[in-house]
């Protein structure tokens, strides 16, 4: 496996709370990064493409060099940003302009000289007009012509943009339309805090990618990561572990949980990890419940299987765990499951099989002939149950592709009446599609469309429906 992305990129760095993700957020034209005035908050390498320009880059954010507040966690931050200046094409140097030159600027001028990384300095929180002298105090670090901008009402932004370009390694326009061509699916690994899913994100890439500790909630932002299984592109999402809403003790820990929700929503496929020498928590089921309201194909992960001690065989304690699974979490029993160990990289390939598996999937086609003659055996072998004097009849049956790159499948039943399939008999037909057609980890969707009234009694019955198809 490789990581695959643009070719170019910026890595922005500075110190805590001169403004990083907010100037992130503004380049790349989406709320990405938490913004807060809590230092310290963005300790993770983020990654966005910024298409202000003739031509896309990708912006990397990094944890503020110099944290205090948050000591456990500060020689990681470092780390993290010393890798994102390793891979970028060019360092953006951001200060605050309304608190002036600090020492800890003149320190990371230095070492951002000594890296010899082209270096483009932004003096961030030139809000005003009257501010527009702020950064000539920031002539002393050393850095051709600083570009004064303000990330929170996007001033200059154009001009820090174009500055950006010019430093940047030019990109043919070939390789350009063949990437925006590309739209990889976006897998979202989320579960509750300290299950694994950092330590699996870093297993999938062979990277230190994203900050592992023992300690939950250590990962506060979504991280969008490209990378390949084979030949194949994906988008991994690391996600901030999910509390329960009463254990959310901090607007920082809010907001994350929010933008974890939101990953789950703009997924195409969903890992939820759960901890496997815990088995399934509460809050592991309030998860699931989200992925299953989003509607979003799913792949069960039973992580830290190294750490489950059964007294019989492995394989007797890998189907017990599987049962309980099953058991708890019956209403994503189209979802596969697989046991790993992200820390020992045991059975990994297991996953990387299930996302191609699951991939394909969703790229199934219902063809019209073959699924109405499947919908009109069901009938015949277990009829829909009476509602007062009426039944259920399902006139014509049509599979509608759903959008993104690994949708749900859409059934659309034009029927006598909406209001007359129940749920039970509609758990009864996706068993019977599902024998035909598998689609494993995808969720079945019925849409029952009722006929206008003048249209009733003119439909043909799916005894007539011998197309072929």
């Amino acid at each position: 496996m490789e990581i695959q992305g643009p070719e170019r990129r910026v890595a922005i760095v500075g110190r805590p709370n001169v403004g990083k993700s907010a100037l992130f957020n503004r380049l790349a034209g989406r709320r990405i990064a938490i913004v807060h005035d809590q230092p310290g908050v963005t300790r993770d390498r983020l990654a966005a493409e910024c298409r202000l320009g003739t031509a896309p880059f990708t912006l990397i954010d990094t944890g503020g060099i110099g944290v205090v507040a948050d000591q456990d966690f500060a020689a990681q931050v470092r780390q993290e940003a010393d890798l994102a200046i390793a891979a970028a094409d060019l360092i953006l140097f951001v200060t605050d302009g309304r608190e002036g030159l600090t020492p800890v600027d003149r320190e990371l001028a230095r070492q951002l000289r000594r890296s010899g990384r082209p270096t483009l300095l932004a003096v961030n929180k030139v809000d005003e007009s009257m501010h527009e002298d702020l950064p000539a105090e920031f002539n002393a670090l050393g850095f051709d012509d600083p570009v004064g901008v303000s990330a929170a009402h996007g001033r200059h932004i154009g001009e820090l943009v174009d500055r950006i370009e010019a430093l940047l390694p030019s990109v043919p326009s070939v390789d350009m339309e063949v990437r925006s061509a590309i739209t990889p699916p976006g897998i979202a690994i989320v579960g509750r805090p300290n299950v694994g899913k950092s330590s699996l994100v870093n297993a999938l890439l062979g990277d230190s990618r994203t900050i592992v500790s023992s300690v939950a909630g250590t990962t506060r932002d979504a991280v969008d990561i490209p990378f390949q299984i084979g030949p194949d592109p994906f988008l991994l999402i690391d996600t901030a572990g999910i509390r329960a809403r009463g254990r959310r003790n901090t607007s920082v820990e809010v907001f994350s949980v929010m933008r974890s929700e939101e990953s789950i929503r703009r997924a195409d496929v969903c890992v939820l990890v759960i901890d496997a020498s815990e088995g399934v928590t509460t809050q592991d089921k309030k998860i699931a419940g989200l992925i299953q309201e989003a509607r979003k194909p799913c792949i069960l992960v039973l992580n830290k299987w190294d750490l489950v001690k059964g007294t019989g065989s492995r394989e007797a304690a890998l189907t017990e765990a599987f049962d309980r699974l099953r058991a708890e979490l019956f209403f994503l029993d189209y979802a596969p499951a697989v046991a790993l160990s992200a820390k020992t990289g045991e059975q990994l390939r297991r996953l990387t099989g299930a996302l191609r598996t699951v991939r394909d999937a969703a790229r199934t086609h219902l063809p019209t002939g073959p699924l109405n003659r499947a919908i009109q055996a069901a009938q015949q072998v277990h009829p829909p149950p009476m509602s007062g004097s009426r039944r259920l009849k399902i006139l014509y049956a049509t599979h509608t592709p759903g959008r993104g790159t690994t949708p749900a499948i859409d059934v659309v039943l034009f029927v006598n009446d909406p209001k007359l399939l129940p749920d039970t008999w509609r758990k009864f037909l996706e068993n019977i599609i599902r024998k035909e057609w598998p689609c494993i980890g995808v969720p079945i969707r019925f849409l029952p469309r009722g006929r206008p009234p003048r249209e009733r009694g003119k439909g043909r019955p799916l005894a007539d429906q011998n197309d072929g198809q």
